[in-house]
């Protein structure tokens, strides 16, 4: 897996359907609630605060945890994971 470097973490947005991504994340993480996923924009380190005090992970993780979910690559895991 690659890893998420200092500069990457101070770029990086989220773009697409939050709405669906955070949907994603749930099914992956039940532990995270609504309101944890709740997302304004600019509001990204909010929002990966919440997140990381839920799962017990580090800024870095969290943002590995939600590009890692982005649908397509969410769906592209699931087809290899069931069809292995």
């Amino acid at each position: 897996m690659d890893t998420i470097n200092k500069k990457e973490l101070e770029i990086f947005k989220i773009s697409g359907d939050w709405d669906l991504q955070s949907k994603l994340l749930r099914r992956k993480f039940p532990q995270l609630t609504p309101s944890d996923l709740e997302f304004q924009r600019d509001g990204e380190k909010d929002l990966f605060k919440r997140i990381e005090k839920r799962l017990n992970k580090k800024e870095s993780e969290v943002v590995k945890i939600i590009k890692e979910t982005l649908p397509d690559k969410f769906i592209n895991n699931l087809k290899i994971k069931y069809h292995e």
